[in-house]
């Protein structure tokens, strides 16, 4: 018996599930009529969901909460938001809205936290981490956040030299300077350990706070910040350098009695398949209840915990939409969807790190399926997505290419560093214009609202950056 591609996701997940449902035989993403957009827009085209952003902070900041409160902890919770992820004023400021504090990673960062201020988003009460490479212009505009009054930007040591630029440009000071360090850890890639280049070696932790911070009048050490780049996983690795990282934070504490916060860097994981699984709450509670009982043990308070939380906080408002335009049986066992833009362009992830999403077609559920490849447009041997993991197998609706209604694709969950990596606006590989991208928000009375942000990238547009003159072609 033939089955369709329905049959196929009914029997081996739950579906409809949370943001994925069917409306008249068309995928809806969080309630929205792809269909709609498709026929208003064409393809292909990026969206951005606004409200899922606040779906997510809420669910975290929730949960902190109510493990904070159940496990009488005496520590705070504070979210932060990572602009490096996703810097569209958009998406900062729908975080905002929800009461997180920014996380910022190299100098223009600065800039766009001024122009916030400006526009009444935030005020200088919001607490701005600052992590990454302190160049000269990063450094002279955190020290301006701080003579401006910004009293809870807080500057974390990236590494040991640092201290001494910051000593250099940190005479005349309006308060106190509060600084965090990184802690450099042991990471986990695929073949070896290796410590990561990033953050100071946890022995050189207590003797740089005692000879360059400890008795500085105008410098205060007020966190230490832990970062596991694969993100908080409940395995041993992860408990293995969280434990380490508790050690040395009571270490510190001993020797530094200011110090109050600890920074978990590193994020929670995004539905990259509609088979995902992960327990929120229990990786929560548990987080709380090691940091507790280490401070209770070694008699120490327990600090604020912050967490910055990019790919989390806007990874599962994004979606990008594709038409067909061409099947290509290239063997007896290969066949090929060719999709109306380059996948290199549009989700560079998938071709660089294999990062994985959620794919579904939009319609023709009720078409028999098939294993396929998808290509991108670009001439790259790379412009695919690669599906070579067996937990991932590409499965989509089988269609006559004779059919007057194209089979619609989407990649689903992209909307963290996409844009950013493939450097959203400017040349793409074989002049490939970006698509157009759509925001969709909820009005007052629970309405979707939809616009143009901005429209797919024109020839004029390319040929100006690329220093071509101006003129019709």
């Amino acid at each position: 018996m033939n089955k369709t591609y329905f049959d196929l996701i009914d029997q081996s997940f739950y579906f409809p599930q949370e943001g994925f449902d069917l409306h008249h035989g068309y995928l809806t993403f969080h309630g929205v009529s792809l269909k709609y957009l498709i026929e208003k827009y064409g393809t292909p085209f990026k969206l951005l969901y606004l409200p899922r952003i606040g779906e997510q902070i809420r669910r975290v900041k929730n949960l902190f909460n109510r493990s904070i409160k159940k496990n009488k902890y005496q520590g705070k919770y504070y979210y932060c938001y990572c602009t490096k992820c996703c810097h569209f004023s958009h998406v900062i400021k729908t975080a905002l809205a929800q009461g997180v504090h920014l996380e910022t990673s190299s100098s223009f960062d600065i800039d766009l936290i001024l122009r916030l201020y400006n526009e009444k988003e935030l005020t200088k009460s919001t607490i701005i981490v600052h992590n990454g490479y302190k160049t000269k212009d990063y450094l002279d505009k955190i020290i301006k956040l701080n003579n401006m009054g910004f009293k809870n930007s807080i500057l974390v040591l990236d590494s040991i030299s640092e201290i001494a630029k910051v000593k250099a440009c940190w005479k005349e000071a309006n308060q106190k300077l509060k600084l965090g360090i990184r802690v450099a850890i042991n990471e986990e890639p695929q073949s070896a350990y290796y410590t990561s280049r990033l953050g100071i070696r946890p022995n050189d932790v207590i003797e740089l706070y005692n000879n360059e911070i400890k008795d500085e009048p105008n410098m205060e050490l007020k966190m230490m910040h832990f970062f596991v780049d694969s993100g908080i996983k409940d395995n041993m690795y992860y408990w293995g350098e969280f434990q380490k990282a508790l050690s040395l934070f009571v270490e510190l504490k001993h020797a530094c009695p200011e110090l109050k916060s600890l920074n978990l860097g590193g994020g929670f994981p995004i539905r990259n398949n509609l088979g995902f699984e992960y327990d929120y709450e229990n990786m929560i509670d548990e987080i709380v209840q090691n940091i507790k009982s280490v401070c209770m043990e070694a008699g120490i308070a327990e600090p604020d915990i912050f967490t910055e939380f990019g790919k989390y906080t806007v990874g599962e408002s994004g979606a990008i939409i594709f038409s067909v335009i061409e099947q290509k049986q290239q063997n007896d066992a290969e066949l090929w969807y060719i999709v109306d833009n380059s996948l290199m362009n549009t989700i560079p992830d998938a071709w660089s790190i294999f990062e994985k999403f959620i794919l579904l077609p939009v319609n023709k559920w009720d078409h028999k399926y098939s294993r396929v490849n998808i290509g991108g447009i670009s001439c790259d041997h790379s412009d695919y997505y690669n599906s070579e993991d067996m937990n991932q197998q590409t499965f989509l609706p089988v269609y006559d290419s004779e059919d007057p209604e194209p089979l619609y694709i989407g990649f689903f969950h992209t909307g963290a560093y996409q844009d950013s990596i493939s450097g959203y606006g400017g040349i793409k590989h074989c002049l490939i214009p970006a698509p157009k991208l759509i925001i969709i928000d909820r009005d007052e009375k629970g309405n979707f609202v939809d616009k143009v942000y901005r429209n797919e990238q024109t020839v004029d547009e390319m040929l100006s950056i690329l220093g071509y003159k101006n003129g019709k072609t």
